[in-house]
């Protein structure tokens, strides 16, 4: 049950950033450009917040007229791996972490295994 939850969790999450995505398909494209600006001055690895952060600048305040431009942090590590997955050959360029819910469906796991090890040891002792 709480795996599907988490799984749940999730998918709801992505299906919103996608449709923001859709929505805003600038961001992505500003993304690209600053990560291979990044790239080109040789960075070897960079900080996909910062790369937010700068479209947010650009965004708030280089732009006239954009009222309430909001990018969610939710939607950063999105971002980062939609890049990796678009250019294969930078896919260390960002540090990738376990989404949230990926971590804790993986923090349930190990609980199980370890309690079906202790279970199993505690069988063993009746023995």
């Amino acid at each position: 049950m709480f795996i599907e939850e988490q799984q749940k969790k999730l998918h709801e999450r992505k299906l919103k950033w996608w449709e923001w995505h859709k929505a805003n398909p600038d961001v992505y494209d500003l993304f690209v450009k600053y990560s291979f600006e990044a790239i080109e001055a040789g960075r070897k690895r960079y900080s996909q917040w910062a790369i937010i952060n700068r479209i947010r600048w650009n965004k708030e305040v280089e732009t006239t007229g954009c009222d309430e431009f909001k990018i969610s942090n939710d939607h950063i590590a999105f971002y980062a791996r939609l890049f990796h997955a678009h250019y294969p050959e930078h896919k260390d360029f960002f540090l990738v972490k376990q989404l949230k819910e990926e971590k804790a469906i993986d923090e349930y796991n190990k609980m199980e295994g370890a309690l079906d090890q202790v279970a199993s040891m505690a069988s063993l002792e009746t023995i």
